[in-house]
């Protein structure tokens, strides 16, 4: 700790045994000790801190807000957590261009915040919203409930200054949408930390809706609320979002928020379409009949923008209101085709009643991306959290053999690295290595995260050949 005190000043480095303590986890159930924790102010103080890393071969693990799901901010092989913190301003508002920069520790809503005055704002829009980091949402390639007819963090970064492990600074892409050449932060956005640490970001900037129609739909199953979302897809309408909510997840909703769902139907959907004024209530109104027609309960749209705020404040609260549920609860993230909703979702039920646990769901509907939040208690022993992770397999290895993934937008981290043979063959999983190398030949970003590693994952693996 004493040699990175010296090289980039006392005030910038953490070490003591409390300190060390708030860096142990982030929003995962994995935890682990970094050996020290550095508060970089510049770019400058990242390149010398990697550097320094590099010829020490110290392994760097880059941290955002610790808002994080899958344990990608936890130093699995210790090292020095570095903490964007202070790193958190926004360098630029290019409203010609319709581009921010950014350094990665600000806010996603406090960019909101800052270009609503232009009438533009940063798509992606992660529940997590008014913590996370722009940097965080570019090492996972984070999605949102309004991501389903926008696209998530990568389609809205256009350029990033990097630091390489060695200590280079390296700059991909800019502001114009295509540049030459390979499509290198593409391959950056979405790689967890692995390949090296974002100090800017160049985002692009939409112009806000004109307006938004927003409406609750609710019914007496979860069956009938997955068939509408596909009914309405396939009636040739992408709404801006469409989420949903089972009942369980409804009830620690109300408690919490008092959004207005109702507490006995078994599934709630939360549609919104925007755009121009101009068909916007035709729109509304198809996917209000196709609602009624699908067997909806009750539909309750939006009148003014606070009760618009209120239904949306009920779904972007949702996993803080598990806490009325349950002490823990370990959040899922896999990914399958719409039209497989009604059969995945009872999957979902019975892998949690096969391994005794409570499941609620909560989810984006429209882009089949769901988060089966598994409900357990620590208090009485870590066996809860095993049949929490054993119900976590199960749900995962159903998405995939229905044609899905095992992420959408927390990423793999070192939750989920011990699955992804379920996912990828070894000729996959050793491209991605290559990619890896090319960015990281020292291995010293983010280690422990993505691929499988024999110290964790032998017993998962033995386990996958019986």
């Amino acid at each position: 700790m004493r040699a990175l005190q010296e090289l980039l000043g006392a005030s910038k480095v953490l070490g003591t045994r409390d300190e060390l303590l708030v860096y142990e986890y982030d929003g995962a159930v994995d935890t682990a000790t970094p050996d020290a924790v550095a508060l970089p102010e510049s770019t400058a103080d990242v390149a010398l801190l990697a550097k320094y890393c590099h010829e020490h071969d110290v392994p760097i693990v880059p941290r955002g807000a610790g808002t994080g799901l899958s344990g990608g901010a936890i130093p699995v092989e210790g090292g020095v957590v570095v903490s964007f913190a202070r790193m958190a301003r926004i360098l630029e508002i290019d409203v010609p261009n319709m581009r921010a920069v950014v350094q990665p520790g600000v806010i996603n809503l406090h960019l909101e915040n800052a270009t609503a005055p232009y009438g533009l704002h940063f798509v992606p829009d992660p529940s997590s919203q008014k913590a996370c980091t722009l940097g965080g949402n570019v090492a996972e390639n984070s999605g949102g409930p309004h991501t389903l007819a926008y696209g998530v963090t990568t389609n809205h970064v256009t350029g990033l200054e990097i630091v390489l492990s060695d200590g280079s600074v390296v700059r991909l892409g800019g502001k114009a949408i295509e540049t030459e050449g390979y499509d290198l932060v593409g391959a950056f956005v979405g790689s967890e930390g692995t390949l090296g640490l974002v100090t800017e970001a160049t985002v692009k900037l939409t112009p806000l809706p004109e307006e938004k129609r927003t409406l609750m739909a609710a019914f007496a199953t979860m069956d009938d609320a997955s068939e509408t979302v596909s009914a309405i897809i396939g009636a040739g309408i992408v709404p801006s979002a469409i989420e949903m909510m089972d009942q369980l997840a409804t009830q620690a909703v109300e408690a919490s928020v008092h959004a207005g769902y109702p507490l006995d139907a078994g599934g709630i959907l939360l549609v919104e379409v925007d755009g121009a004024r101009d068909g916007l209530d035709e729109s509304r109104a198809r996917i209000e009949a196709i609602c009624r027609e699908h067997g909806a309960r009750t539909i309750r749209v939006a009148a003014s923008a606070l009760e618009r705020e209120r239904l949306w404040a009920g779904r972007k609260g949702a996993f803080a209101a598990m806490g009325r549920l349950s002490p823990d609860y370990y959040v899922q993230d896999g990914v399958i085709p719409r039209t497989r909703l009604p059969e995945i979702l009872r999957l979902v039920k019975e892998a949690g009643e096969r391994h005794g646990v409570r499941i609620a769901n909560v989810f984006h509907a429209g882009d089949g991306n769901i988060h089966p939040l598994i409900m357990f208690d620590l208090r009485n022993g870590p066996e809860e959290l095993d049949r929490a992770k054993e119900a976590s397999i199960d749900i995962l290895t159903a998405c995939i053999e229905a044609g899905g993934s095992l992420t959408g937008e927390h990423g793999v981290g070192m939750e989920k690295n011990c699955y992804m043979p379920l996912q990828f063959a070894p000729a996959d999983l050793a491209a991605m290595r290559r990619v890896k190398e090319s960015f990281d030949p020292a291995g010293l970003m983010n280690p422990g995260k993505i691929f499988p590693t024999p110290s964790r994952c032998r017993e998962f693996s033995l386990a996958a050949t019986r």
